[in-house]
């Protein structure tokens, strides 16, 4: 379960209170059939991952992972046999004499990952764990993430895990369901596909997919709709019986057409050349400026008059309160 949504929306001070870190003011925290609300956050079953590793820095690697192990009175043998199965599986078996000075962010963060793992908790809690790494850190360690998780199911052990982010590619490359969060409501929960493809609301429909949905004013008349000052329209409209004021097409549903053509012209401003896409922001002729992501093989360049065609099955209509039009 990922926890997404923009800075202060309460993502991390929502998985704080699950971990015993913050009070509640009311309502119940359950994890499985237990009520945890009085309990101390060492003893609900919980192991977390922050985003500054928390390692300590005089320890090695072995004794930063035993350290929680040996506060449990766990014997030497059973502790020996939980750090060699999770420096294995994270491959850090070379580090455990290393202290964290000695180490990458990665490696880092590895260890604190191996940390969280040998205590065989019943939830793991990451708040941000890859916001310090660079880019190809953060996808090789997501990955690691991926795979913890679906080695711990199929071996039959807790396998819950929740997860802080503010980058939505770690949200939709890892989570089974995903929480929006705005101002410390929920917006709406799905799984990665459900949000994109069905949002609830625009907040949602511009938050999930990259680079986000383009929005533009519309009207609704005889059951076709029409592009405020783009010249584009009427076009059938299959929603409900709803006025749409707002349209919204994702970057990658939009192709190129012969200028007048399709549901609107205008012209490339600015052309983003990125290897296999190429993003094209163009100015339609009603002065607004949208984003169009096309195969990087289409040579388009700066100046250029172009239609646009939107692909009609993958429209999205608001309504005056931003909510989504089925």
């Amino acid at each position: 379960m990922v926890f997404v949504g923009p800075s202060g929306c309460a993502k991390s001070t929502t998985l704080r209170m699950i971990a015993g870190l913050e009070e509640i003011s009311h309502g119940d925290v359950y994890i499985g059939d237990k009520r945890v609300n009085d309990l101390p956050p060492k003893d609900r079953g919980i192991s977390m991952v922050f985003q500054n590793y928390a390692l300590y820095p005089h320890m090695s690697v072995y004794e930063n992972m035993a350290f929680g192990l040996k506060q449990q009175k766990l014997a030497k043998s059973e502790i020996e046999l939980r750090i060699s199965e999770a420096a294995k599986t994270l491959e850090i078996e070379h580090l455990l004499q290393n202290k964290p000075g000695e180490m990458s962010g990665g490696q880092r963060q590895r260890v604190a990952l191996g940390r969280a793992m040998v205590r065989k908790p019943d939830v793991f809690l990451f708040d941000e764990p890859l916001s310090n790494l660079d880019a190809k850190l953060r996808v090789s360690t997501r990955v690691s993430i991926a795979q913890l998780h679906s080695d711990l199911k199929a071996e039959g052990q807790n396998a819950t895990m929740i997860y802080v982010t503010h980058d939505q590619v770690e949200a939709m490359t890892l989570a089974d369901k995903i929480v929006v969060l705005q101002a410390g409501r929920i917006e709406q929960v799905g799984s990665p596909r459900e949000l994109y493809e069905r949002p609830d609301n625009l907040f949602v429909a511009q938050f999930i997919g990259s680079p986000k949905m383009n929005v533009l004013p519309c009207s609704l008349e005889e059951g076709r709709f029409s592009l405020h000052g783009h010249g584009g329209g009427p076009y059938p409209y299959a929603g409900s019986g709803q006025t749409p004021v707002k349209l919204g097409i994702r970057p990658e549903h939009i192709s190129l057409a012969t200028p007048g053509e399709g549901h609107c012209t205008g012209t490339v401003e600015v052309a983003e050349y990125l290897g296999a896409d190429t993003f094209l922001y163009v100015a339609l002729d009603g002065l607004e400026t949208i984003l169009v992501r096309i195969s990087g093989a289409e040579d388009v360049e700066e100046g250029t008059r172009v239609g646009l065609t939107f692909d009609e099955s993958r429209l999205h209509f608001f309504d005056g309160e931003d909510k989504a039009i089925r």
